[in-house]
């Protein structure tokens, strides 16, 4: 079955972006702004969106302990869901600029 991805990716300075680059290329990715790129990929009905694509990732692009690639991806009823395959959430870069001051209840 088809199944569409958002793909972000944060490899930093040293990051092995020819090997990612190359990769995209070859799904047929198309650039959607900085460090994020759309594509389709037929996998099985029973294969994990996830699972397949972070194989794939790790199979030709060399990762280091501080690399993260987050992707969103359809499911079969076309919701959609989210998660980081490589790395993991870090603290907001925006945190704290919002118009809540101290001492307010987040409700």
């Amino acid at each position: 079955m088809q199944k569409t991805v958002w793909l972000s990716y944060d490899l930093g300075v040293k990051g092995d972006y020819a090997n990612l680059y190359r990769w995209l290329d070859n799904v047929k990715a198309m650039e959607c702004g900085d460090s994020v790129a759309y594509f389709k990929v037929d996998i099985d009905d029973n294969e994990s969106v996830p699972d397949f694509i972070k194989t794939e990732l790790e199979s030709n692009v060399e990762f280091s302990k501080t690399d993260r690639v987050y992707i969103v991806w359809t499911n079969g009823d076309g919701s959609h869901k989210g998660r980081f395959i490589i790395g993991k959430r870090k603290a907001s870069p925006w945190q704290g600029y919002g118009e809540f001051g101290p001492g307010e209840d987040d409700l």
